[in-house]
């Protein structure tokens, strides 16, 4: 039963990421991904990784698509269509497509996949928060705190790009 809703989930994934690459219309492109992530997401609880399962519909289903949304709101017409790219440029993008396809399928089918039997646990929230939080021998803290710098440069540099120069 298992396997079935892996395949549609799977499934689901495939159709909305191909359905946002292929839409000429922006908005639709959006709500098409997001169906993609909430894929993804159900992928994640059901392989009983809940946290990231959280996360990935909170921070990106969530978050990234409503800032997507505001910035197509803000940037185009919310009917706007996408424009038609040139044919050199679809053959290009076709061949670079094929190109990593069969890279990824020479992977899977050269490698020795060998099955391991796992014993089912479950990962808390509270494990996740002493890992990522712990100064001591395998803590996050230090790349935390640096992470948290730079996203912080980031969003300065950000704000001062987007005020422009003042016309004196």
């Amino acid at each position: 039963m298992e396997h079935i809703f892996f395949y549609i989930f799977a499934l689901i994934i495939i159709v909305f990421a191909l359905a946002s690459v292929m839409s000429h219309k922006i908005l639709r492109a959006v709500v098409y991904l997001l169906f993609s992530l909430l894929g993804v997401a159900a992928l994640y609880f059901m392989m009983e990784y809940n946290f990231l399962g959280a996360v990935q519909m909170a921070v990106y289903a969530g978050g990234i698509i409503i800032l997507f949304i505001f910035s197509v709101l803000l940037v185009h017409h919310i009917e706007g269509e996408l424009e038609e790219p040139r044919f050199s440029r679809k053959v290009m993008m076709g061949l670079a497509s094929l190109v990593g396809f069969g890279g990824v399928l020479y992977v899977i089918l050269t490698h020795n996949f060998v099955t391991v039997e796992v014993p089912r646990t479950s990962t808390e929230v509270s494990d996740i928060g002493k890992g990522l939080l712990s100064y001591g021998d395998g803590g996050f803290i230090l790349p935390f705190e640096v992470i948290s710098i730079l996203l912080l440069a980031a969003m300065i540099g950000a704000i001062i790009i987007s005020k422009g120069k003042k016309n004196v």
